[in-house]
Formats: structure tokens, sequence, C-alpha cells
């Protein structure tokens, strides 16, 4: 305990800093969250030790306030200083992980809310919808504008026209400084039997709640019930009042999933995500860290909740690309959990059925322990996954119109989509690639429509008729003539869109739905849909990667994959992995139901590997193939990677720095500097970029070598360093 007028070290978010020194006005603790000024700016800090700097007294500033709720405790600390060193963000950008609810350190506010008035009949426009669903995802409350600008991402002229007609009502309402609408008491329902190897899966991490630090992986097939077994698991150490976190890709925070929750646990969930409002992130932030708010459901954020006696960690679908940050510093979240689980001494879980390389080879080095599902729930069958060959199959073309347009579909896949129609059930067609075409030139001169801000083709969307970038968003009207020359504009390759206008063309009758990050603006859109999925409404559905995990559709038994190359000859080494694990996953989407399930998937390759793999569902003999070539070439998990990525608004001052650091780099035992060469994106919004990729072998410690080596050479004021930690994007 430190006394008034001890001089403390704070750390601070946001300031590239170790600690300032300041002085006590009132007793505090380590891990005490305090209010202070750094250049006359208010900060909420946390005491990391005594000061040190060795200033005058005059020199050292008053802690404002110190907060009255429960700090950090000291492994709370460890962690944070451990993530900082290991990802090579500065601790107080760690520490702005934490307190990045403002809201919660000060009285709630008094401002104007709106209600949202569904009685009223108004023309449903996309962006009105948008609205509803921002008050949907927060349970109908009043929110301010600010809130609905925020979430549901319309413009404040969208909502003065809804105020105006009435749609939302102003209602006086004060934020209350309450968090009992999401203080649960959960329960054990008993709802929910699990079967002989879901008991016993269970049971064996029962066996270590209670004994320290360990790493379990759950590693079932599709619909084999993961989620159940780690229910179980959670519902053990809440009961011995700890807290859980039950953290997930957003896109699995599913209607289905929270339905499962509440039935195991007898009430909602309190979930984490991005789309809550001001109000419900403080409630929720300070329920946290009072500890009256002990599970949660989350993604990557939730993470970094300041959580009290937690107590179990949850990572579902752990190898999932989501939990990977890029945009507050680098870091991916499934490591930062275990790390976190680490130096606290509690288990974690990770669930997959197509774990990654890296989870993998922790459990055949005995650090991980396994635990398998093989079977699925309810002795529903694995579905067959067959090839369609499409070098020797031709799509046949298809009119719209009086136009005729090449086809991408197989005569294979059209006849099983004819015939799962006409048994009644449903179908998804599976294309990770948005928009229309993605190349859209002119055959006369060669001219190619390309992002002005972006080194990126522009891709066409035929709904809302535009280019559009898929990097910075930037849209541009299409047009039917060449810009350059005046010849023919035509576009080249498919997306969803054109898959949709082919189904459309050839089996009038289906209704069909669009799914991907441009239709399914947010939870609710998506939950939407898989309600018409369930009811029956939807004959065919059309999707991105948005579908390949997290739903059940009981009476979808036909898949198939439009493109099953797309991922494979891509420039990073996981290329294969990540294929692998999409394919796997939507695969799993059919036949989860009473009747079995067909996948079909169309190819120029079927002899790859990947798709031999995925056809003989053996996951296994692909992973081991796949990282015996990682092990030869010493690429993670069996060696490091740090990229050094560099940008610049001139190219002239991004070359100069990069000469700099290229003339100061050190000597690696064990590794090498690569680069600077330009990234495969060479410009994104304007800025310019080059990479250096730092690699050494396994048990290299790279980081202090390239901190030293940054530390040689001035950057400049107008050049950005973003560094990162065993990259998983090389774009």
């Amino acid at each position: 305990m430190f006394k008034s007028d001890d001089i403390v070290k704070v750390l601070i978010p946001n300031v590239v800093n170790v600690g300032y020194d300041y002085r006590l006005k009132s007793p505090a603790n380590i891990g005490d969250y305090v209010h202070v000024s750094v250049m006359n700016k208010p900060y909420v800090g946390v005491i990391i030790g005594r000061g040190d700097s060795g200033l005058s007294e005059s020199k050292i500033k008053n802690v404002v306030a110190v907060f009255d709720f429960p700090g950090m405790s000291k492994s709370d600390l460890e962690w944070i200083k451990k993530m900082s060193e290991w990802t090579m963000m500065p601790m107080g950008n760690v520490l702005r992980l934490i307190v990045n609810v403002p809201d919660a350190f000060v009285p709630p506010k008094l401002e104007k809310l709106y209600s949202f008035n569904d009685d009223k009949k108004v023309r449903q426009t996309e962006n009105r919808q948008a609205v509803a669903d921002a008050y949907s995802s927060n349970d109908n409350q009043p929110m301010s504008v600010n809130d609905v600008k925020n979430i549901a991402r319309v413009s404040s002229a969208v909502i003065n026209s809804m105020i105006k007609n009435g749609t939302l009502k102003e209602t006086d309402y004060r934020i209350k400084n309450t968090n009992n609408n999401f203080i649960h008491d959960y329960s054990n329902t008993g709802n929910v039997v699990l079967n002989q190897e879901q008991k016993y899966t269970a049971d064996e991490i029962a066996k270590n709640i209670n004994n320290g630090f360990s790493v379990f992986l759950l590693d079932g097939i599709t619909g084999s019930g993961k989620t159940q077994v780690y229910f179980d698991s959670a519902w053990r150490a809440y009961e011995q009042g700890k807290s859980v976190l039950l953290m997930m890709p957003e896109i699995a925070l599913t209607a289905q999933f929270m339905s499962r929750f509440e039935s195991r646990f007898g009430e909602k969930p309190v979930v984490w995500h991005s789309n809550l409002t001001a109000a419900n992130r403080r409630e929720i932030w300070r329920g946290v860290a009072n500890g009256k708010i002990r599970m949660v459901v989350g993604t990557r954020s939730a993470l970094f909740l300041p959580w009290q006696n937690l107590g179990l960690i949850v990572v579902d679908e752990e190898h999932d690309g989501s939990y990977k940050q890029v945009d507050m510093g680098n870091y991916h979240a499934r490591d930062m959990a275990i790390l976190r689980a680490k130096i606290s001494g509690f288990p974690i879980i990770l669930a997959s059925a197509t774990p990654s390389a890296e989870t993998i080879k922790n459990v055949k080095s005995g650090k991980y322990k396994e635990l398998r599902l093989k079977s699925r729930f309810g002795g529903a069958q694995m579905p067959t996954i067959e090839t369609i060959d499409m070098r020797a199959e031709k799509p046949e073309k298809y009119s719209v119109g009086q136009i005729n347009h090449s086809g991408n579909l197989s005569p294979s896949l059209i006849n099983a989509i004819k015939e799962t129609l006409d048994d009644g059930q449903q179908i998804m067609l599976f294309i990770n690639r948005r928009g229309f075409a993605p190349i859209v030139h002119c055959k006369k001169c060669g001219w190619t429509a390309q992002c002005p801000d972006c080194s990126v083709g522009m891709t066409y969307h035929k709904k809302i008729g535009k280019l559009l970038c898929h990097i910075c968003g930037r849209t541009e009207n299409m047009s039917d003539v060449c810009p350059q020359c005046g010849g023919e504009v035509s576009t080249f390759g498919v997306g969803l869109e054109k898959v949709q206008e082919e189904i459309n063309a050839k089996f009038p009758n289906a209704k069909t739905a669009l799914v991907s990050s441009d239709t399914m603006m947010s939870r609710q859109a998506l939950e939407r849909l898989v309600s018409k999925m369930e009811s029956g409404e939807i004959d065919i559905v059309i999707g991105t990667q948005i579908l390949a995990k997290g739903h059940h559709f009981p009476n979808l038994t036909l898949v198939g994959v439009v493109d099953s190359d797309m991922g494979l000859f891509g420039a990073d080494f996981r290329a294969g992995e990540h294929t692998f694990q999409q394919l796997f996953q939507v695969a799993g989407r059919a036949g989860r139901g009473d009747k079995p399930g067909r996948v079909l998937l169309q190819t120029f390759q079927p002899e790859h590997p990947v798709i031999k793999s995925i056809c003989a569902a053996d996951r296994d003999a692909f992973m081991a193939q796949d990282m015996e070539s990682r092990s030869i070439a010493k690429m993670p998990p069996y060696g490091q990677l740090i990229a050094v990525v560099v940008e610049a608004q001139k190219e002239n001052i991004l070359k100069k720095y990069c000469s700099d650091l290229i003339a100061n780099a050190p000597e690696l035992k064990g590794g090498k500097i690569m680069g600077p060469i330009a990234a495969q994106l060479y410009q994104i919004r304007n800025w310019y970029r080059m990479r250096f990729l730092v690699a050494g072998d396994e048990r290299a410690n790279l980081q202090p070598v390239v901190k030293q080596w940054l530390e040689r050479v001035k950057q400049p004021n107008n050049v950005r360093v973003k560094i990162d930690v065993n990259p998983q994007n090389f774009m």
C-alpha cells in the first residue's frame, strides 16, 4: 500500500512510455486505476510500481484521483508486460486495449436519447433497416444519435429523417449507474444430456479445472457437439465462483448459439462485441471490473475486459483468422489468451474441427492435451465429398434477357441442385469472392479499373451498379465504355452475385439469397437469413466465408463449392492450411440433420493434396504433410517470423528510410533479415508500403534484435512502422 505523498510510477495508454512518476494525494495500491494528466490531456492510467525517475519534487504532478473500483492484479500487470515483449507493442498501447471504455471512469452522462418506433409504417430502406438492427442488437434500449451512427454506420441525414418521420422518438433518459441489465444468476438447467463421448471429454477437462494452468484442444468434427462440452466446463468453473470467458469469432455469435447458451444456463449470455452502445459498454466493463459479471461471451476484445478471478477461457474456432488483430496493434488473441492463462494459472480450452498448425504442434510436443470428438451428435453422418473436374466438364451458357453469358456451374453441379430441389431440400453454394466480377477491363486497349488510392483492381458490384475497392471502400460509377479509348468495357471472373444470376436463370422458381459482408451488415441481418433458412423460405443460399461455420441447417443437404482452387496458390505458406480449414468447415454445413449430406467441389486441380485430403476427410494426413514441409523450410510453427512494414505518403522518403535501415541491419545468429521489397499491396489509401521480413529458428529470440535495430535509425515524423510478430497476412 502506497501512502499519501508517495511517488508512484503510472502506466499511461496511448503514449509510448514505460511509466511516468506522479505524487499520490490519497492511499493506493499497485494495479489501481488513477486519473492523471500528460501535457494537460487527461488519461486513465494504472499504478505499476514506485516512482524512480529521480525528478525534483517540483516537477512531479499529482494524481488527480484514484478510482474506487478494483484495479489490476499483479498477474494482470505481468501479462501486460509479457504481451508487450512478445508483440513489440509498447506497454501503453497494450493498456489502451484494456482501458478502452472511457465512460467507465466517469459518472453516467445525461444525454438526449431516442427510442425506436417499430410500429411506425414508413418505407423500409437499407439504411433504416441498419438502424433497426442497431436497436435490436442492444435489446431495443433507447440510444443517443452518436450510438446510432456508430453502430448502424449511417449518416446524420438518415437519422434526422427518421426523427422527422417519427421512426425515432425522443426519450428523456438518464443512463443509470447500474449493472442490473447484465447481472444474471446462471444455473445448471439440466436441459442438455451429454452423450458418452462428450461426457468422457467433459470429465477429463473437469479433472484439471482446479489444477492450475493447462491447455486442452477440444478437437471435434463439425456437428459433434463441442459447444455443449465446453459449456459443461464453463459451468463447473462458474459454480466455483470463478469468472469465465467464452471467446469466439464475431460471425459465430449467432442466435442459434445464444439459444443454446440460454437453454443450458437459464439466462441470456452477456455478449461483448463491436456493436454495443456506449452505455452498454460502460455497464458491462464496470460489471466485470467489480466482479458482478462473471460470464461473458465475446469477440477477441473481450479478452481485455478487467476480469476479476478469471478461472477459464474457451477459444472457440481457435484456428480462425479473425483472432489476429491488425488495427490497434498486432497480436493474436488466442496466443495472448494462452499467455494470460499461464501467468494467472488457470486452464484454457481451444475448440476446433480444423486446429491450427501451431496448436497441432503443441499437442504433439505434449504441451497441450488433445480430446477428440469423432462422431456427430444425434447420430448424423458426415457428408460424402466429391470433386468435379472442371477440365473435363464445361459449364453451359445461360441467358439474361436476350444476352448469353458464360456459365460457372458444371453440369454435374447443376444436376445435383435440380435433384436436391426436387427432393424439397436446401442447397448452399460457396464462393469466397464478393460482388459480380473482380476484373473490369477493355479488350481493345487493355485498360483495367484500378483504385486510384490502392494497388488493387476495383470489383464490379452489379447490385449497386458500381465499382468498389475492397481495401479502402472507394466507389466509382461503372461505365460501358473505356475511359481511355472509348472501347467496350467487359467484366472477367466470377463473384457470388454472378453465381446468383446464373442460378436465377437456370432455376427461376428457386428462392435464393446472398450472404456476404455486403449483404449482412449486422448480426440481425444474418439472423433473419438463418430464420428464413430454418423456415424453408430459402432454397439456395449463395455465400462467402460468413457461412463457413456456426450455422446448423437441418434441411441443407447439398453444398457446392464453385471455385475450390481459389486459395491454393497464394504466396502465403499457410495457403494450403487455410484452404483446407475453410473448405472443410463449409463441407461441414451439409447433412447435419436426419438426411445425408453431399459436397461437390468444382476444381481444376482434383489431384492437389488439399483437395484429395478434404475428399478423404483425412485432416491429419494433410496437416502432417504440410507441417513436414514447413519444418524443412523452418517456417512457423518450426521457425519465427517478424514482419516490419514501413509506410509513407512520399515514395522518396519511404525509400530513404528503408535504405537507412538496410545500412544499420544487424547480423543475426540463426536467422536473417530479408528485404526491403514492395508489399504485395504497395499502396493503400495513398500510403506507399515496403516490407522487411526477419526470420529465425524456433528458439530464436528475435524481438530484442528487431527493437535494437529500429532504435538505431531515427524514424521520420511522416513515416509509419508496423511490427507484426508471426504475421498471418503477407499483403
